[in-house]
């Protein structure tokens, strides 16, 4: 696989000389990259990492080429979900620091230019939150932040949940509640109960909270779960429909087990966002600048993502993330499966909006592991070399790949709910442990004993430290990516892409008046000849080009 690098190493070279794009939207060729900041780096040495420790390591961000940088929850939560269920929107967790480590952190990652994106959280709060306490104890104001539903009476006598709707962490959606004698909804843990959209407060309560983080300084907000903002309505007599079995699914407490045609993707989620994005613009207009971004997580059929971009009347998310890679592609893929995944997205994108690749995050396992560990840098090549946005998932430049965990060590509840058995498939901690800075204590992560998840056992050769020293790294190809990106051609231009056969696939980016790039990827470890004049029309005299091969890969003509 290595022999690609002195191809890309003449690459760089010789495309030295060619212009660097000046577009003025400073996200529509960005270079996201998302943090989960439990993982990055511990500063006081609990085994957490926190706001400090990014401040410390803003500048490897600057070194590796980004752009801007999304960050996991660190509002007050009792991390029932580790962040994700939120009991203060407008306050840092003292886990993670004060709101003057947020600020700090804001001034020194602007000083850098590099721009601070927070995770916000629209579809449910903790049951720890003011709102919940007081809605369940019915306080007039806030009696209706919430879904409540007072249950049935089955057959035998006893209360039971109104329908079937299952949780994302199993079981039953709908949770009895003493105070208020009613079972309120929850599509995710028991502790993250679902807000109440269909409430004009809760809408203004939570634009409010955009509007907070905002007058701080943030550059926007990548928004979590928006497809389960919305449920269908009640009928006529307060009830909800259950939803149709799935009968490939014989486990009644798992989430697959069920259609979710009434708990996701309802059109008033795609209202909301556009509300949201509306609050946005106007701090554009009253603060000037660069513009603020919405960047929105929907695991949904293409045709319903593509609403999130907005309509000809209605401007959504900038970035409705891209999930088609990491939904449909594993290590059997094909080059033709990558080239009809990435057009399909191309071709269904509505008018004049940018493209966005995510191959990596905090719920997915990681490239190496889902694709193939002799993969990585191919398809690091392919994240930056297609047009629009490109977002790594920390750790994915340095080639981290997942880490099994017992049974005995797992935190993450999505695992902890379900049993020995099945938990590896459900939990999430292989993606999230520690980032791996040096071959020192503790990856370089944190100086205390501990940390919270159990380190990669090839941190010694897998880290930062040692991969700046190593020509042709998965870190130093990362970063000459990054300088690739810099070009006219890269960022603007037109792009075509096509499997050449089934183990190589093509990518031809090309702009009036600027370079021709052409990329060739080989998927697998067949030894391949390329005829570049019969794969691509029009290819100028003078080709700057990156050949990436697995096993074998040359050029011809």
């Amino acid at each position: 696989m290595l022999n690609f690098l002195k191809f890309l190493a003449l690459f760089a070279l010789l495309s030295a000389a060619a212009s660097t794009a000046t577009n003025t939207a400073w996200w529509k060729s960005a270079s996201f990259y998302q943090i989960y900041p439990r993982s990055f780096k511990d500063s006081d040495g609990d085994g957490i990492g926190d706001l400090r420790g990014i401040t410390q390591h803003l500048v490897y961000l600057r070194e590796i080429g980004i752009d801007a940088t999304w960050l996991s929850p660190i509002f007050t939560s009792p991390n029932a979900d580790f962040g994700y269920d939120v009991s203060n929107f407008t306050e840092i967790d003292k886990m993670y620091g004060t709101l003057e480590d947020f600020k700090v952190l804001l001034a020194n990652a602007k000083q850098l230019g590099v721009r601070i994106i927070l995770d916000f959280v629209p579809n449910h709060s903790s049951d720890e939150c003011e709102w919940f306490i007081k809605s369940a104890k019915n306080d007039p104001e806030y009696k209706d932040f919430y879904i409540w539903h007072p249950g049935k009476i089955s057959e035998n006598g006893t209360r039971v949940p109104p329908n079937n709707w299952i949780s994302n962490f199993r079981g039953s959606a709908w949770t009895w509640n003493e105070d208020r004698q009613e079972y309120y909804l929850h599509q995710f843990h028991a502790k993250q109960p679902d807000l109440n959209y269909n409430n004009p407060k809760v809408r203004e309560f939570m634009k409010d909270v955009l509007r907070y983080w905002l007058r701080l300084g943030v550059a926007g907000f990548r928004v979590d779960a928006v497809r389960y903002i919305y449920e269908i309505a009640a009928d006529a007599d307060g009830n909800y429909p259950d939803e149709p079995r799935n009968t490939e699914v014989n486990d009644p407490e798992d989430y697959l087990s069920l259609q979710h045609i009434y708990t996701t993707d309802q059109p008033q989620s795609l209202e909301v966002i556009y509300e949201f994005r509306q609050v946005l613009k106007e701090f554009d207009e009253e603060l000037g600048g660069d513009e603020h971004i919405l960047m929105t997580e929907a695991y949904s059929p293409i045709d319903v993502v593509m609403q999130y971009y907005g309509n000809s009347s209605t401007d959504g998310a900038q970035i409705p993330f891209n999930f088609q890679l990491i939904d449909y592609l594993d290590k059997h893929s094909n080059a033709y499966h990558y080239s009809e995944l990435i057009n399909k997205w191309l071709e269904s994108m509505p008018a004049g909006r940018v493209a966005n690749w995510v191959l990596g995050n905090h719920d997915q396992s990681r490239i190496g592991t889902r694709l193939g560990a002799d993969r990585i840098d191919l398809i690091n090549v392919m994240l930056k070399t297609l047009p629009g946005v490109s977002v790594t998932y920390q750790g994915e430049e340095i080639g981290m790949t997942d880490v099994w965990i017992s049974w005995e060590e797992t935190v993450d509840p999505q695992g902890c709910q379900s049993n020995p058995e099945v938990y590896e498939r459900l939990s999430r901690d292989p993606v999230r442990t520690p980032f791996q800075w040096n071959d020192g204590h503790k990856a370089g992560f944190t100086e205390g004993n501990a940390s919270w998840l159990p380190l990669a056992e090839d941190y010694k050769l897998v880290n930062v430290k040692r991969e700046r020293g190593i020509a042709y790294s998965h870190l130093n190809v990362y970063k000459r990516l990054q300088e690739l990106r810099a070009q006219n051609t890269i960022r603007e231009g037109e792009t075509e892409v096509k499997a050449v056969n089934a183990n190589v696939l093509g990518i031809k980016r090309y702009l009036t008046g600027e370079r021709t790039f052409v990329v060739l990827l080989n998927l697998n470890d067949v030894f391949q000849t390329i005829d570049l004049n019969a794969t691509f029309n029009d290819l100028p005299t003078v080709l700057e080009y990156v050949l990436v091969m697995d096993r074998g890969l040359r050029r011809k003509g």
